[in-house]
């Protein structure tokens, strides 16, 4: 019997970021991996981070090392991710494990892009030759997400700030995914017929509510599949770290 273990690193008290970690430490529990926490005050220094990173690549019992972002604006994000050994880096940000995404050798994929391909794959949709837009560049969704739509034969377009007739372009797409976090920025008249919409979004209203990136009420008025805020991407982005988590164990044990 494998144990397998996922590393969770939280720095400081962002409340958002303590909701992530516990419902990852709360999946790691249903399916029966262990979670070891290390949360660390806001105060912690980057060396202190990246000597706790060496600690968990040599750990033999850690499989996957997730390190929640954001991290303190004194701590570099990118040289704590690219201490992270690439066989554990279960959210698949380190630069070897985005280059393998440009070039469709996957080991792992960003988790919340691959629960994205999983939730449009679930509506019977096929992504091969259809207008594929996505809103919103980061590393973290934006651009993997464009890959994994153009690897499948998707027509992509990237939408971002300085685009030009977002609408225009939005209303052409067979499949739009939402990655902007502006609540409600997607309105149903940017929708085509019949479109697969897929919200990223999660944003916090002055009432306290969750909302996404898409006006759910207009845009479930023409869409023919349509995710909801809450409870739509996010448990597919914790169900896809912990099927990296999984992948990380068997590459180590030679089960791949």
């Amino acid at each position: 019997g494998i144990k397998i273990g996922l590393a969770v690193v939280i720095v400081g008290n962002n409340p958002a970021s303590r909701v992530y970690v516990n419902s990852k430490k709360k999946a790691c529990e249903e399916v029966g991996f262990s979670s070891y926490e290390y949360a660390l005050p806001e105060e912690t220094t980057q060396q202190e981070l990246l000597d706790l990173v060496d600690v968990l690549n040599n750990d033999e019992k850690v499989n996957g090392i997730l390190v929640q972002l954001p991290l303190p604006s004194h701590i570099d994000e990118n040289a704590v991710i690219n201490a992270i050994s690439p066989d554990k880096d279960v959210d698949a940000f380190h630069p070897f494990n985005v280059g393998k995404i440009m070039i469709g050798d996957f080991a792992f994929l960003p988790c919340t892009p691959a629960g994205v391909m999983e939730l449009i794959d679930s509506t019977g949709v096929d992504v091969c030759g259809k207008s594929c837009v996505v809103i919103g560049r980061s590393n973290i969704v934006g651009k993997p997400m464009a890959m994994l739509l153009l690897h499948r034969s998707g027509t992509v377009t990237i939408c971002h700030s300085k685009t030009k007739n977002l609408a225009e372009i939005c209303r052409n797409a067979d499949i739009l995914v939402a990655a902007v976090g502006k609540a409600n920025f997607v309105t149903g008249d940017m929708i085509k017929e019949g479109a697969v919409v897929i919200d990223v979004g999660m944003n916090r209203l002055e009432n306290g509510k969750l909302c996404g990136d898409v006006n759910f009420e207009e845009a479930e008025k023409k869409a023919a599949f349509i995710t909801p805020v809450p409870g739509g991407v996010g448990p597919m982005t914790i169900a896809m770290l912990m099927k990296n988590t999984l992948t990380a164990a068997k590459a180590k044990n030679g089960l791949l």
